[in-house]
């Protein structure tokens, strides 16, 4: 099976200069912890912002998240992978990555955005054997045997 059968397609950009409370509330309309950051427009991607990097890089060091940008707090490392990767390939970037999510691009050579995939969406696409072994690796810390 390839990413592109699995991930979830309907995400959103934000843009670097978005406050963190704007986002928060992004985030919680749609039901996630993780945003892409970058230009809708060109479909060009600069980084991600987690529900994490929210509280730990903003919130827990005193910065109001209304004057906080996206910018101030993202991660600029972005974890990808490929539409027509397999979806094992993509799941054992997931362990050796230690991520619960990948940013999936459309090919190597356009690397525009495309959608996110999640252990909960392989998990949704009756892949549980796949998703409880990416679980087990993520949560061990490192790779569990095949």
């Amino acid at each position: 099976m390839k990413v592109k059968n699995v991930m979830s397609d309907n995400c959103e950009f934000v843009s670097p200069g978005s406050n963190l409370q704007e986002v928060a509330r992004k985030m919680r309309d749609l039901d996630c912890g993780f945003m892409p950051i970058g230009n809708e427009e060109n479909g060009r991607l600069e980084g991600v912002i987690t529900d994490r990097d929210i509280v730990i890089r903003a919130v827990a060091e005193g910065l109001n998240p209304s004057e906080c940008l996206v910018q101030d707090c993202s991660t600029h490392r972005v974890l990808y992978c490929f539409e027509d990767d397999d979806l094992d390939s993509a799941a054992m970037s997931m362990r050796e990555q230690q991520v619960y999510r990948l940013i999936v691009l459309d090919n190597p050579q356009n690397k525009q955005l495309r959608g996110v995939i999640s252990l909960g969406d392989i998990l949704r696409h009756h892949e549980a054997q796949l998703a409880a072994r990416t679980a087990e690796g993520i949560a061990a810390g490192s790779p569990p045997l095949s």
